[in-house]
């Protein structure tokens, strides 16, 4: 079987799914049903993890999805490591989604305060899954010093424009030894599935989910990219070429 292996733990769905601006708690679940995804990142700062009957937290079933706690808001490392330790103490597994993100009109993620975060919350005995700006050299850094994944951006976060870091995405799923995550900017089931055909191990959608009418339907629609799209890199890409190249040949039956 097909799984995406993380620090170890196994998951069928390659489709991760935010939990950010939904219109109500049952869009947030119908979308999550209809993604088929093991893996929910939920912004510490938007919920009260010391509180079960937290609205939010009550619709998340956790032994159904890995709940993935995210840094969200986090303008440098140290704020960072501290919403980590507060979920860890909250009663969280030890897995998070690193995001700093000092600039509040973009979003880009801090490359310096990612990788200063990341070393820290590795040695405390997290698995850590770094949003990072889709820069090949700091994915290496980020590896070595011990993080689950890499999640290089599409495009800033929310926009729903695809990958307009193609070129340096390439690079960093030439190198990486551990799964890369293409994480922001996916606004098209289109753009899932050419994430993966570049041999992404899995996407994580929010924005292009609940900005729509019907979030069921369009997750669904993003499970299946996703699916295809893994399939197709599995199966192998035809080369592309400059000239044409005829599927038949126009030799024995064509006269000039």
């Amino acid at each position: 079987m097909d799984t995406l292996v993380i620090a170890g733990r196994s998951f069928r769905s390659r489709l991760m799914v935010g939990t950010g601006k939904f219109s109500s708690n049952q869009a947030m679940c119908a979308a999550m049903e209809s993604s088929g995804c093991e893996i929910v990142t939920v912004a510490l700062r938007r919920v009260d993890v010391n509180n079960p009957q937290d609205s939010m937290l009550q619709h998340i079933d956790p032994d159904r999805y890995l709940l993935l706690p995210n840094t969200s808001g986090a303008r440098d490392a140290e704020e960072a490591v501290r919403l980590a330790r507060l979920a860890r103490a909250a009663g969280c597994e030890p897995w998070i989604k690193l995001e700093v993100t000092p600039d509040p009109y973009y979003l880009l993620p801090d490359p310096v305060e990612t990788l200063k975060a990341a070393e820290i919350l590795v040695k405390d005995g997290f698995t850590v899954l770094p949003y990072m700006p889709a820069d090949p050299v700091l994915a290496k850094r980020l590896e070595e010093v011990g993080t689950a994944t890499v999640m290089p951006l599409g495009a800033p976060i929310g926009t729903n424009r695809g990958l307009r870091t193609r070129d340096h995405l390439a690079i960093i799923l030439e190198q990486a030894q551990v799964p890369v995550v293409v994480d922001a900017g996916l606004g098209a089931p289109s753009h899932a599935a050419e994430a993966m055909e570049m041999g992404a191990d899995a996407v994580l959608v929010n924005t292009a989910l609940a900005d729509t009418p019907n979030p069921a339907a369009m997750a669904a629609a993003f499970a299946k990219g996703v699916e295809a799209g893994r399939e197709a890199y599995c199966a192998g890409l035809g080369a592309q070429r400059v000239r044409a190249s005829a599927s038949s040949p126009l030799t024995g039956f064509l006269r000039d």
